[in-house]
């Protein structure tokens, strides 16, 4: 038999990888591991009860208040361990996280070779995302197997001088993920229900890059469009980071129809993602599954690696602008013409099978190297 170790830190890791690791586990001749690296352990957890996954190795890394340094050089310590004992035919990392980058460098330090989900996404500003827009990059010179979400992300790639023969693209497994799970749903807790007649948005932020200025303009403008629109019901996972948590708490509790609540497991948040009329948010993934459930997106960066998103005409780059986030959530709230067309595109992000193509993909690889 083949193992493929898969290492995963954080909550959408771990969503993003559960797909694939189902679809490895069905194929006889393949021997797959997990080891986490809890980054982020509470949330990671929610998602490892949710898929049924149990680690082979749990790193509990996690520190409060851990700095990037802090974190990469822990990272370094651990992992050569963990990979030297599952020896590995292959260690497959998700995206752009700083437990992706060094479980790369540790598979190319010990010559695994590395496959990459989620290949290719680029702002090509090295500071939006960060530290993701060079996590990433760096990956990308390190696997061998490039699992690209999109066409434009293969594109990326084969500019940057991939072998067109080591790009494959997959679609994008949230979507697999998301699929799956919008069918087991029960719908939302009486405490997050909507009352007649309401709209809810939902709202997410937790990017490092719009920490201070950022944030505090959101909630500026979150304020804003509760006073304006008292029919509006603003629903704000917070994320439990402390440069997300204090601002957002001391500028926005207590306003009547803004209600701020702890991080939701998976489950829920797809619920409030069906319930909700538009979503505000900084997340990466959050964009890849809206379409996918016909919610338009408001985006609080100033670039974003899934063009594809503003392209097909779902998602608005808005910034971490007030005045831009309200101007653009009046419209959603009140021009239903314009709500019809961002909530009724195709979605560019992938059919559901992506994780079936990784494992055909690394199965017909890894077992060619027997004969």
């Amino acid at each position: 038999m083949k193992t493929i170790l898969v290492i995963a830190g954080t909550r959408p890791e771990a969503i993003k990888v559960a797909p694939v690791i189902a679809e490895l586990r069905a194929r006889a001749m393949l021997n797959v591991r997990l080891c986490v690296t809890a980054q982020h352990r509470h949330m990671l957890d929610q998602v490892l009860d949710i898929f049924d996954l149990k680690a082979d190795t749990d790193l509990d890394l996690m520190t409060p208040g851990q700095s990037l340094p802090e974190l990469a050089s822990r990272l370094l310590d651990r992992l050569p361990a963990a990979v030297a004992t599952a020896k590995p035919s292959c260690v497959m990392v998700q995206g752009d996280t700083t437990t992706a980058f060094i479980g790369a460098l540790t598979a190319f330090y010990q010559q695994v070779p590395v496959a990459h989900i989620e290949a290719g996404l680029r702002t090509r500003d090295p500071y939006a995302p960060f530290p993701e827009e060079i996590n990433r990059r760096l990956v990308g010179q390190i696997a061998r197997w490039h699992f690209a979400p999109t066409e434009k992300a293969r594109q990326n790639l084969l500019r940057e001088g991939v072998p067109t023969k080591q790009v494959y693209v997959t679609g994008n497994t949230v979507i697999d993920a998301l699929l799956t799970t919008a069918q087991t749903v029960q719908g939302l807790p009486d405490e997050l229900q909507p009352q007649p007649g309401q709209q809810m948005i939902l709202v997410t932020g937790h990017r490092r890059e719009n920490f201070g200025p950022g944030i505090r303009n959101l909630c500026a403008a979150l304020k804003e469009i509760a006073g304006a629109f008292p029919n509006a019901r603003i629903i704000y996972p917070v994320h439990p980071n402390p440069n997300v948590r204090e601002p957002v708490s001391r500028l926005l509790s207590g306003i009547s129809n803004i209600q701020l609540i702890d991080p939701v497991d998976y489950p829920t948040f797809v619920a409030l993602m069906l319930e909700c009329r538009f979503i505000i948010t900084d997340s990466g993934g959050v964009q890849e599954e809206a379409p996918a459930l016909g919610k338009p997106v408001l985006v609080t960066r100033d670039a974003t690696e899934r063009p594809e998103a503003v392209e097909a005409g779902f998602a608005r780059l808005v910034g971490t602008n007030t005045d831009a986030i309200v101007r653009a959530a009046r419209q959603l709230l009140t021009d239903e013409r314009l709500y019809a067309r961002m909530s009724t595109v195709e979605n560019p992000f992938g059919d559901g099978r992506a994780a079936e193509r990784i494992a055909d993909v690394l199965e017909n690889d890894l077992l060619a190297e027997l004969h």
